[in-house]
């Protein structure tokens, strides 16, 4: 899944107490689009969100859909690295150490706009990001949203994400957790932005190593 491509991906939402998993686009599309034009323009700036805003934020649209609570389910992410002397930043892949499938906590909203075809609304979602820990600080060092990284949880969070009518405090405290860097692990890949295959014609998302690449601080 990528960024700014705009693609369907499962979330599970909370419906009346039934956890439902079914296709959202990544990229909210909020009510303020008023035109496909304004879609195209500001779509790219919706995909992630700050979880500092969405409560105490009163003018943000986060705060306005932090109901809407909504759970990606992934196996791990991809991060960049920029590193002195390396023509390009180092992509990265990142997981938690003791879970091989887990959940990205995010927010969901409907496109005002109607599907063309079916006449139906776009479901669309965003990825909650937080202040990065020492590990990811270490990884994402570069370009206008360094230093932050998706809002990793526990188990018994996740769930406790999904939950119907929690106040604005019992979200504020989910969304101030910070995973530990020691329940994180990482191995570098190679270049993701391409269709072209890799050297040794292995999967991008198996482990690649880079020679002569700093190694990070031991976490």
């Amino acid at each position: 899944m990528q960024a700014q491509a705009y693609q369907p991906f499962p979330i599970i939402t909370n419906n009346g107490g039934q956890l439902t998993l079914q296709p959202f686009e990544w990229g909210v599309i909020p009510d303020y689009f008023k035109t496909p034009e304004d879609v195209k323009k500001g779509r790219s700036f919706m995909c992630n969100a700050q979880s500092e805003k969405i409560i105490d934020d009163t003018r943000s649209f986060w705060r306005r859909i932090r109901q809407h609570r909504c759970l990606i389910p992934v196996t791990g992410i991809y991060e960049h690295r920029n590193v002195t002397g390396f023509k390009n930043k180092i992509p990265y892949h990142v997981q938690l150490r003791q879970r091989s499938l887990f959940c990205l906590p995010g927010l969901f909203h409907y496109s005002p706009f109607a599907n063309k075809e079916t006449g139906e609304l776009t479901g669309t979602f965003t990825i909650i990001t937080r202040a990065a820990n020492r590990l990811m600080r270490q990884i994402h060092n570069n370009g206008p949203n360094s230093g932050r990284m998706p809002l990793f949880l526990t188990k018994e969070l996740e769930l406790q994400w999904l939950q119907e009518g929690l106040n604005d405090m019992q979200i504020q405290e989910i969304l101030h957790y910070e995973m530990p860097a020691e329940e994180m692990q990482y191995y570098t890949v190679h270049t993701i932005r391409t269709t072209k295959p890799r050297p040794d014609d292995k999967r991008k998302t198996e482990p690649f190593e880079w020679l002569n690449l700093p190694e990070l601080e031991v976490v």
